[in-house]
C-alpha cells in the first residue's frame, strides 16, 4: 500500500490534464462509448505503465536512497511544470480506421508513451522497490480518468468549470511536494 496509493494520487493529478484523457474522450465521440475504446484504454495504459515500472526496477539497484528520492522529486516537479502548459492533440486519430479497439489501444499507447504520468511510475517504481504496486496504482488511476472522459466526451470533458484553475492548483502541488521531497533528498533541510 505504500506504493499503490502515492501512485495512484500522483498518476490521478498528472493524468486529469494530460492528453491520453482528452483522446479517450474524442474517441469515445467518433465510436460511442463502448466497450472497445475503454478495452483499449485498459491495456494501453496497463502495457505502458508496467513498461515505466519494469524501468524503474532496472535502475533501483544503481541508485542510493537519496538519489531514488531525488528522482521521484525531479518527476513530480516535471509533472507539475508540464501541467502548466497547455496541451492540445496534435491528431485525433479521424484517418485511422482499425475498429475502435485498435485505435484506442494503439493511439493512447503511442501519445502516453514516455509521458509525465510514466516517467511518475518509472520513478515511484525506483523509489519503492515495489514496480508491480506502482504500476497497478498507475493503471488504475489512468484507466480511472480515461474511463470518466471517454463517458462525459470531449465537449465535457474540455469544458469543466475551473478547469485552468484546478490545473494551476494541481501543477503547482505537484511541484511543491517534489521540491519538498528534493530538499530533503539532498539533505538541505
Amino acid at each position: 500500500m505504500e506504493t499503490l496509493v502515492p501512485a495512484f494520487v500522483a498518476v490521478l493529478l498528472a493524468q486529469v490534464f494530460d492528453p491520453p484523457a482528452r483522446l479517450a474522450a474524442v474517441l469515445a465521440d467518433r465510436f460511442g462509448r463502448g466497450a472497445g475504446v475503454t478495452a483499449g484504454l485498459v491495456l494501453a495504459h496497463a502495457a505502458g505503465f508496467l513498461a515505466a515500472a519494469a524501468g524503474g526496477a532496472l535502475i533501483a539497484p544503481g541508485m542510493s536512497p537519496n538519489a531514488q528520492a531525488l528522482l521521484l522529486a525531479l518527476a513530480l516537479m516535471f509533472a507539475g511544470a508540464g501541467g502548466l502548459a497547455r496541451t492540445k492533440l496534435a491528431d485525433r486519430l479521424t484517418n485511422w480506421r482499425i475498429g475502435s479497439f485498435a485505435t484506442a489501444f494503439l493511439g493512447i499507447f503511442i501519445l502516453a508513451f514516455g509521458d509525465r504520468s510514466q516517467f511518475l511510475a518509472l520513478a515511484l517504481a525506483a523509489w519503492s522497490g515495489s514496480p508491480l504496486l506502482a504500476a497497478i496504482g498507475s493503471t488504475i488511476a489512468a484507466v480511472a480518468v480515461g474511463a470518466i472522459a471517454a463517458t462525459v466526451g470531449e465537449r465535457a470533458w474540455c469544458r469543466w468549470p475551473g478547469r485552468r484553475a484546478a490545473g494551476l492548483g494541481v501543477s503547482g502541488l505537484l511541484v511543491v511536494v517534489g521540491a519538498v521531497l528534493a530538499v530533503r533528498a539532498l539533505r538541505l533541510g
